[in-house]
């Protein structure tokens, strides 16, 4: 995941696609848990971009998020009825991306894939026929591991346009009966297309990302979280700054669950959920030679929320290509 070079650096563009990488338990929409496979800012400002120049990039990330969906509010846990669910969660990926020298259908082509390692505690009140007893569950341990097989960039002057495929595959640890969950239990597809915008005099860029997750069902507890759509927009601007240049911007997300959960509690209804918030983004962009190290920290605070979780989620990411 190269960061876009920019025009503004006067080398061509390397953009570095984080392309949905995380993969924890906590995320958007309603879906089982009040979680799916995306998560805002996996996808979103130029870190984010799929690579245009041929070699190796890894990719170390962090994320934090801490929410809770609310005293009144019930949402499917593992096989539960979580009343009132609270959920802090850390993870650590590692991703590692390839750009082949040849073009296919005119884009840079590139495969990956992101391994998470998870922290979590989630603590709710459990519904059941004696009453409702608090419980408090902390796990960790591997998450669920992104395959990308399909990563394509093209570069044309100020413009790129990037297409991806995401695979999650059920690797994860995951127990019925258990509110903290590192993995998800199914598989999930998330088609992503890209476009980015990056002015070489004025240093200004602009990053627009959206995507469809289509979800199996959860052979543990007969449950199928419904399809979401997802949109990630940003703005920076870059800034000189020392050896290299400085990144201020702001990113925004919205996420809207369009088909409705199935399973084994019909009495939730159809359970859409929907999410959409706004941060702002800091980053750095170091050259070094013919690359770039880029580092990047967001702060997304979930501002509208519905059957989900509500929260914080800071992310730092480090980009090297090689």
């Amino acid at each position: 995941m190269k960061h876009q070079r920019s025009t503004f650096l006067g080398h061509t563009a390397g953009g570095l696609a984080l392309v949905v990488c995380a993969l924890v338990h906590l995320s958007a929409a309603a879906t089982e848990g009040g979680t799916s496979h995306y998560l805002p800012g996996a996808v979103a400002t130029l870190i984010d971009l799929a690579p245009t120049q041929p070699g190796w990039v890894v990719e170390p990330v962090y994320l934090h998020y801490d929410g809770e969906a609310g005293t009144k509010k019930t949402l499917p846990v593992a096989g539960l009825d979580a009343l009132g669910l609270k959920a802090n969660l850390d993870a650590l990926l590692i991703g590692g991306f390839y750009t082949l020298d040849q073009k296919v259908l005119g884009a840079h082509y590139s495969v990956g894939a992101m391994l998470p390692y998870i922290w979590i505690t989630a603590e709710a009140k459990i519904e059941t026929v004696i009453g409702n007893p608090r419980v408090r569950d902390t796990e960790e341990g591997l998450g669920d591991v992104t395959l990308i097989p399909v990563m394509l960039g093209w570069k044309e002057d100020s413009w790129q346009y990037d297409l991806a495929l995401s695979v999650y595959a059920p690797t994860g640890k995951y127990e019925v009966g258990r509110l903290a969950n590192p993995g998800l239990n199914y598989w999930s597809i998330n088609p992503i297309a890209g476009v980015a915008y990056g002015n070489p005099k004025t240093g200004f860029n602009a990053a627009l990302h959206g995507g469809v997750m289509f979800n199996t069902e959860n052979p543990d507890t007969d449950y199928r979280s419904g399809t979401l759509m997802h949109l990630e927009g940003s703005v920076q601007q870059l800034i000189p700054a020392g050896k290299g240049f400085l990144t201020l911007g702001l990113e925004g997300f919205w996420v809207e669950q369009v088909t409705a959960d199935s399973g084994q509690r019909p009495i939730l209804g159809d359970f859409k959920g929907r999410t959409a918030g706004l941060g702002p983004v800091l980053g750095y962009v170091l050259p070094l030679g013919q690359q770039n190290v880029v580092t990047e920290v967001r702060w997304l605070r979930e501002l509208d929320t519905k059957n989900r979780l509500e929260g914080d989620y800071v992310w730092l990411k480090l980009v090297y290509q090689f």
